[in-house]
This record gives structure tokens, sequence and C-alpha cells, in this order.
């Protein structure tokens, strides 16, 4: 419950500073993880992105003041972070269907999003068959691109990074070097403390050295780890898990996120598909602590 809390934390900040500039980043930090965790979270559990939903409500709360007789449109506008009008006529229009000058008309329908509320639903009639294993560091080499904006926006780079690493070799070059506890490729989804970005790796755990120009190292850091495995082939599929792991195993789980990176596992092939394990780095919930004691 106490990662559903924060959650609905986040809600109220945004709320309360919905006319200055919002930082992922800033919202992140209430909810007392990373800027991609978050985002990642938001995603899975409103089946919309952040930056989506901020502009919803702004463009709903633009509607009451677009009403009000003594504010025009560039008053509304710039009251909402929007310095050009252009800019914000384009938002209006993507949420309303209508430019904000006809919103201030009687009879125009528009549209009403209120503010979200996380609440704990009970669901889990299909199983997740998972394990918690405790890591020690160990070392990965592949190559990696960086990512910006919204989880939503990542698909396309990362199946455009997939396409050129298939097509060069670098997937083969990469399946030589795996060590003999490899369990795979993996896909490593590191957040960067500094900004709102992140370094998306295709890569392997391996000792080898690196004898390729093209290829790079990094050492995860020793976590505990949540790891959940299942048959499939697609996207879908894998984000599918996610959902169901963010959604129905955290909030109950005793468990909350330690922000660390998270990594999916393309092992060997399977019966009915490539066999993926999902590890989800955690930690023991501070309330579930104070239970036990």
């Amino acid at each position: 419950m106490d990662w559903i809390e924060k959650m609905n934390a986040a809600i109220i900040y945004i709320e309360q500073h919905i006319t200055t500039t919002l930082n992922t980043e800033d919202i992140a930090k209430v909810a007392d993880c990373s800027a991609y965790h978050f985002q990642r979270m938001f995603a899975y559990m409103t089946g919309i992105p952040l930056s989506e939903y901020i502009r919803r409500r702004r463009m709903t709360l633009a509607v009451v003041d677009l009403k009000s007789k003594d504010m025009k449109v560039i008053d509304v506008a710039l009251k909402y972070g929007y310095h050009s009008p252009t800019a914000f006529n384009r938002a209006f229009q993507r949420v309303h269907g209508i430019p904000p000058s006809l919103a201030k008309l009687d009879g125009v329908p528009v549209k009403s999003y209120s503010p979200i509320s996380f609440q704990m639903v009970i669901k889990g009639a299909e199983s997740l068959d998972f394990r918690i294993e405790v890591k020690q560091s160990f070392r990965v080499v592949g190559i990696s691109i960086p990512l910006f904006g919204d989880f939503a926006s990542m698909t396309e780079p990362v199946e455009l990074i997939w396409k050129l690493a298939e097509n060069n070799g670098t997937i083969q070059k990469l399946k030589s070097l795996m060590g003999k506890e490899s369990s795979g490729l993996l896909e490593v989804m590191l957040p960067d403390e500094h900004a709102e970005s992140w370094h998306y790796w295709i890569s392997v755990e391996t000792d080898a050295p690196i004898t390729e120009e093209s290829l790079k190292e990094y050492i995860v850091d020793p976590y505990t780890w949540a790891i959940f495995s299942y048959e499939g082939k697609t996207i879908e599929e894998t984000q599918e898990l996610g959902k169901r792991v963010i959604s129905e195993w955290l909030p109950t789980s005793g468990y909350e996120y330690d922000n660390g990176p998270d990594i999916s596992v393309h092992a060997n092939a399977g019966t009915t598909g490539a066999i993926l394990e999902y590890w989800l780095p955690i930690e023991k919930s501070k309330k579930s602590e104070e239970i036990i004691l």
C-alpha cells in the first residue's frame, strides 16, 4: 500500500504545480523512484503517458479559465506554460477537438479529465511465476543508445537498434562472448541519475575481454531481484508481463522499487517461443519492515 500512497502523492504534487514547469524527475522524487520507473509505472497503470495526463489536466482547467469573461486566450495559454499561442492551440485541439476560442461560447461540447487516484485492485486470477534472488555485481558487454522522453516513445528506437544489431552481426558477436553461466541476451534499461534520459543496452554477461571497438562494458551493482519468467515472442507480450508485475504483483508484494536498472533476458528457445525473464530491482518495503519490528 505504501507504493500506492506514493503514486497518489505524486498526483497531488502535479495538481499543486499544474501551472508551473513540471519536471518528471521532481515528480518521481515524490514517489521515491527514478524518472524512468515512474513514467513506466504511470503508463502501465493508466494506459497513457505522463505527459499526456498532464496535458489533459491543464486543458481541462483551461476550459474553466476560458469561460471566464476576464481571461483572454493568450492569458490562459501563459498561465499553463504555453508561451506560443500556436502551441497552446495545438494542445487544446488535441484534447478537446476544437480551438480554444470556441470554448468560450455557450453550448460548445468540451472534455473534462479529473485527477487520477490510484487504488489497489485485486486481480491475480492468472499466476505470475517468479523468484527472489540476491545477485552480486556482474559485468555486461554490449551496445547502447540514449533514450529520451516518455516511456511510450521508446519503442521505435529500441526496435531500430535491435534491427541494426541483427543486420550488422552484433548479436552474433555478443552471443560468442557469453559465459557459461550466462542466461542469454540481456536488455538493460539504465536510468540516468542526473537527467531525464536513459541508456538502453543490448548486452551479455561475460568476463571476456572486449576486442571490438563498437562494444563497451557496464558493471551492474549488487541488487535483490524479483525475477519473472514466461514464454513469449512479441514486444506486446513483454509489455503485458511488465504491466502485470507493476499493477498486480508490486503493490501487494511487500517490496518497493530499488532504483537500479531493469533487465529483460532473451534466453534459449522453448517449445512455444523464446523463454524470457524480466528482472525487477527491489528492496523491502519500509512499512513491511516496520510491521515486522
